[in-house]
């Protein structure tokens, strides 16, 4: 019973930092959440699952940050002004939002980039969902 309370416990303050692992942080940072997130809920396999889940999968590497954010700028892209903050998960509304494909030379990626609130976000095309904030 007081194992059961120390996981929730747990879970509620990581919660918020699940939420922003992508934020300023990178890849490495949302395997590691993952990664302890996945280790509480499920011991050892769920670390390892939980750790790969944390990272965008067909993100942009944290190496292509920066010049990918520079490409962005360039580009002019106009921001998009949205009412909620702007983190991981959150749903954008299914109109009004501009989405443009990612050039070849920052990674492979299904993902759609957009800019909301002057911040670089990549979003799932299928679910108009944040994925990851370039910063």
């Amino acid at each position: 019973m007081i194992r059961h309370a120390i996981i929730a416990a747990s879970l509620l303050i990581a919660a918020p930092v699940v939420a922003n692992a992508q934020d300023g942080a990178g890849t490495a940072a949302g395997a590691t959440t993952g990664a302890v997130g996945g280790a509480l809920v499920g011991g050892p396999v769920g670390a390892v699952v939980g750790g790969v889940a944390g990272a965008v999968v067909g993100g942009i590497s944290d190496a292509q940050r920066r010049p990918f954010r520079q490409y962005v700028v360039e580009e002019r892209v106009p921001s998009y002004a949205y009412e909620r903050e702007v983190v991981v998960g959150a749903e954008l509304p299914a109109s009004g939002v501009r989405y443009y494909e990612v050039p070849a030379e920052y990674g492979t990626t299904k993902y759609r980039y957009t800019v909301v609130n002057d911040r670089t976000v990549l979003v799932d095309p299928s679910t108009h969902r944040v994925v990851q904030i370039i910063e």
